[in-house]
């Protein structure tokens, strides 16, 4: 199978999670396709000077690979840099928030599976 570019169903998030702003979810796979063993597999862009909010992840983890851009990881609280490159796993259990703080769109690929 292959899916190409602008054939993938696009979400446009306000205020994600409590966050601010505009997030875009480009859903590159869907649950059906990720065998059930996860829930999300998408580019999200988050523009300068939004965000998506604090929020705990549970039965599940989530990574974030950071292609472009600069982020504000919350890690369990703890604010960390994220750049190009980076990859950022939120375990079941644990939360996070994630705010652009560049000059530009950040842009991450975000896998989300299911504990078991």
């Amino acid at each position: 199978m292959v899916k190409r570019k602008g054939s993938y169903e696009t979400l446009h998030n306000e205020n994600m999670r409590g966050g601010e702003g505009i997030v875009s979810i480009e859903n590159l796979l869907t649950q059906s396709e990720l065998y059930e063993k996860g829930r999300l597999f998408a580019k999200i862009t988050v523009n300068p000077g939004c965000s998506i909010g604090k929020h705990v992840h549970q039965g599940e983890m989530e990574c974030f690979y950071i292609v472009s851009g600069a982020a504000e990881f919350s890690d369990n609280g703890e604010a960390v840099e994220l750049n190009a490159g980076d990859t950022a796993l939120t375990i079941s259990g644990q939360e996070h928030s994630v705010r652009n703080t560049g000059s530009v769109p950040l842009e991450m690929i975000a896998l989300i599976v299911f504990e078991g």
